[in-house]
């Protein structure tokens, strides 16, 4: 078997026998720009920075580490910097056309590895000068000059008068640039506005001077933000243990419609079709968590209520958590011996040649991203206890407790979990996906590639919890 347990909603549910519930597929898929993105080290020297061996979501430099790969040394140059920007707006390409090509950096060669993420940067308008000089000290000025650029505030900053860029830097504590109202004018606006919005993060404005050396800490805060006005940083709808996580949840489900994309549906459906996989889902990465990998965990289910206890279980074991719902459809065959399919807004059938159907279901993935990576480890016990479900009245489970519960981590979070894999096509903000096994990948991969030459097909390996591993390998529990 190719793909994941079934999880209709209950209104479908009660129509198929048990025996054809355990066929269907519909299935979860990783934090898009951890697994898909190839992420490149940045520039890394001998004293790297050591990190905390106990993670912490609130940790920006850990964060970057695991999301991105990034690891800056003790005293960040302008070149890691350069690198690290790259990264994580996805610049790292060396298809640079050929005008970038010919654009000459100060102490920078054509031949360099960072010459390419320079003239990246530099196409968008990130670095407005030749001069790269990427073995030079990184200062906390030149951080917020490039970050202001990065993030998209070039016009805003472009607003500020002379007399707003004083107040503001006076109000904030932050010492003005010397020559603000000459030369150094568009340096003192991105201070300001780096200020306004918070690109220059509050907690930092009492130590903030122009000319110091910027640590890792800074710059890890800086690009963090930078990713936020991107829309890449970590999207939360709340924390389980506040007040009111369960009316954000159910706000959150409320609003979410089937997820669709004609062309990978085209794709996927003939996929399913020919049998290179049971299941499919749809998501759209607008809403992906994007969470710090080494402490997250995401959580497929298709109930709302399962949902909305499942947070008040965690709450009352003592976990606290960041929270995402992450819509989803989730597509697999209906036979059409199961009797007439009643559509709703929330599941919707097409037939096809053979007389079945495909039917696509609405879902949700639970991104949680724990506080530290003992409360992740513990997320596992606490699921086999109250949310597997082992015999058919078995109770002091929470609703809608399934056979094989589905959830993953982009990174081992020990022996517990298992891994596998999945297969991922991308349309624009969409993306179509199937989990299987190992030693499928490769099929399938190459499957979807004979019914669409062209089509780029992401293969990447993930843990899976051990019943759902068991369900792949055809094992009812």
């Amino acid at each position: 078997m190719t793909a994941p347990f079934a999880s209709l909603r209950p209104s479908s549910w009660k129509m198929l026998p048990l025996s054809a519930a355990l066929l269907i597929a519909a299935f979860s898929s990783p934090v898009h720009s951890y697994a898909a993105q190839k992420s490149i080290p940045v520039v890394q020297q001998a004293n790297s920075y050591a990190l905390s061996t106990v993670a912490n979501s609130d940790n920006q430099l850990t964060y970057l580490q695991d999301r991105f790969n990034i690891q800056l040394s003790s005293t960040p140059t302008k070149g890691e910097y350069i690198a690290a920007l790259a990264t994580v707006l996805n610049l790292n390409s060396s298809s640079t056309t050929s005008a970038d090509k010919k654009t000459a950096f100060t102490g920078l060669k054509s031949n360099d590895p960072l010459y390419f993420q320079a003239a990246a940067l530099y196409a968008e308008g990130i670095l407005d000068n030749n001069d790269v000089n990427p073995l030079l000290p990184l200062t906390q000025n030149d951080a917020i000059h490039i970050a202001v650029k990065a993030a998209g505030l070039t016009e805003l900053a472009a607003t500020y008068s002379v007399n707003k860029v004083q107040a503001v830097l006076t109000k904030s504590g932050v010492r003005a640039l010397a020559g603000a109202a000459d030369t150094n004018l568009s340096a003192s606006q991105a201070l300001a506005v780096a200020v306004d919005t918070g690109l220059l993060p509050s907690s930092e404005l009492s130590t903030f001077q122009p000319d110091r050396q910027a640590d890792p800490v800074f710059v890890a805060k800086v690009i963090s933000r930078v990713l936020a006005f991107h829309g890449e940083y970590k999207n939360i709808i709340g924390q389980v243990q506040d007040d009111d996580i369960f009316a954000k949840i159910h706000q959150a489900y409320d609003t979410q419609i089937l997820v669709q994309s004609p062309e990978l549906q085209a794709l996927f459906d003939a996929g399913l079709q020919q049998n290179l996989f049971t299941g499919y889902n749809i998501k759209d990465s607008r809403y992906d968590a994007h969470f710090d990998p080494k402490l997250s965990i995401t959580y497929g289910h298709s109930d709302l209520k399962h949902a909305i206890q499942l947070i008040g279980l965690l709450r009352s074991e003592g976990i606290q958590a960041n929270v995402q719902l992450e819509p989803k459809t989730s597509a697999f065959i209906y036979l059409k011996e199961w009797g007439q399919p009643v559509q709703s807004e929330d599941y919707k059938v097409i037939q096809i040649n053979n007389g079945n159907y495909i039917a696509y279901s609405k879902e949700y993935d639970l991104a949680l991203e724990f506080d530290t990576i003992g409360q992740k480890n513990r997320f596992d016990t606490i699921i086999n206890q109250y949310a597997k479900k082992n015999s058919k009245d078995q109770i002091g489970l929470i609703t809608q407790s399934w056979w094989q519960p589905l959830y993953y981590s982009l990174s081992s979070p020990g022996s517990a979990y298992t891994e596998i894999a999945n297969n991922r096509v991308s349309a624009g903000r969409y993306y179509a996906q199937s989990f299987s096994l190992i030693d499928r990948a490769s099929s399938i991969a190459d499957g979807l590639r004979k019914i669409k030459p062209d089509v780029e097909v992401e293969s990447y390996h993930f843990w899976v919890d051990a019943p759902f591993y068991r369900y792949l390998n055809g094992e009812a529990q």
